[in-house]
């Protein structure tokens, strides 16, 4: 008898909720029968990738983000929960990961994964945080950012600190827009055999260790994207090829498209302001916020002809859903105090293409 034999099963499953981390229940399934048994009813898992394996000995433009991904997952994970392959075998077991590591879970409800880093590659002191909510496309995509970072009295603050003309600045502002985009689509079209398979999921969320950027389904993002038959066909535009080190047959992504889900036209809301004050003194170069949401959000739905909600009451209406949708995105900290100040200004429209 074992110090957990009196415990009931309802307690120990708790317990492994709390835990929560992937990695480690794998390992608890090989304590006894009755952690196998538990561990594969945990329905709140954290996934974390520890380490991406860099792309020192190829041709940095040849592999992509979902490349690190699968290739960190696979170091990391596989190892625990599959025989040694075959040396010279094309490993198709690889193509569904994560999904095939999380297939020894039973009825997850609430699943993160957590990546080591974000996707951006940003000037030196600029920072970018975002975060999106899809369905089976785009619902929502908060985006903030800054150009420089300071703490300094306002005496000391230059007259042209954040400062880099109209035309320069505005574009920095849509490549960080695009950016933040891109970085998005392509997460959430890593999940698409995830959602797949886990058919109980009720929150799904894929983020990184630097809070850069954070994919959100809730429960009807996540009924909306199973009810699309288009979502769950299998992916043509990935491929799994053999080779690896040492001949041991170690599969990893070949990208032959694009490889994300198609950014529908949108709508962004831009918020900008040149010098920003925050608590303890530090100041803000360039702060920028910007709202993104799908064109078609702006049109009526109950089948009568689309009309522009050209009224002024409507216009004050989106532009407090905006606020609320950037408050829930960045409501604390130091960014939450930023994005408060910058909701209280004017916002500028614009209009972008699908992609």
């Amino acid at each position: 008898m074992d110090g957990f034999d009196p415990i009931p099963d309802s307690l120990v499953l708790l317990i492994f909720n709390f835990v929560s981390d992937v990695k480690t229940l794998i390992r608890c399934r090989v304590v006894s029968k009755r952690f196998n048994s538990l561990v594969s009813q945990a329905d709140s898992l954290l996934l974390k990738v520890d380490r991406v394996i860099t792309p020192e000995s190829s041709d940095a433009d040849s592999l992509s983000f979902p490349l690190t991904f699968i290739r960190s997952i696979l170091k990391n994970l596989h190892k625990l929960v599959s025989h040694k392959p075959h040396p010279t075998r094309t490993h198709r077991s690889l193509l569904n990961l994560p999904a095939q590591i999380l297939r020894g879970f039973q009825g997850i409800r609430d699943l993160e994964i957590e990546l080591p880093s974000g996707d951006l590659k940003l000037e030196k002191n600029a920072a970018v945080k975002w975060r999106a909510e899809f369905g089976k496309n785009l619902r929502s995509c908060v985006i903030f950012g800054f150009r420089e970072l300071r703490s300094s009295q306002p005496s000391q603050i230059s007259a042209d600190f954040g400062e880099v003309g109209f035309a320069g600045g505005l574009k920095l502002r849509v490549v960080w827009t695009i950016s933040a985009l891109v970085a998005a689509s392509a997460r959430h079209h890593l999940l698409r055999e995830v959602v797949k398979e886990q058919k109980q999921l009720e929150r799904l969320v894929l983020r990184d260790k630097d809070g850069e950027g954070t994919v959100v389904m809730d429960k009807d993002g996540l009924r909306e994207f199973r009810e699309d038959p288009a979502q769950l066909q299998v992916s043509d535009d990935l491929s799994v090829v053999s080779g690896g080190e040492g001949g041991q047959g170690q599969g990893m992504w070949e990208r032959k498209l694009g490889g994300r889900t198609p950014v529908p036209s949108v709508r962004l809301r831009m918020r900008h302001v040149l010098k920003l004050e925050v608590e303890g003194g530090a100041w803000m170069g360039g702060a920028t916020l910007v709202i993104v949401k799908p064109t078609s959000s702006n049109w009526r739905d109950d089948g009568a002809q689309p009309q522009q909600q050209a009224l002024e009451g409507d216009v004050e209406d989106e532009e407090e859903k905006d606020a609320e949708l950037a408050l829930e995105a960045f409501g604390g900290g130091v960014y939450g105090e930023a994005v408060r100040a910058l909701v209280k200004t004017r916002g500028y429209l614009l209009e972008m293409n699908s992609f």
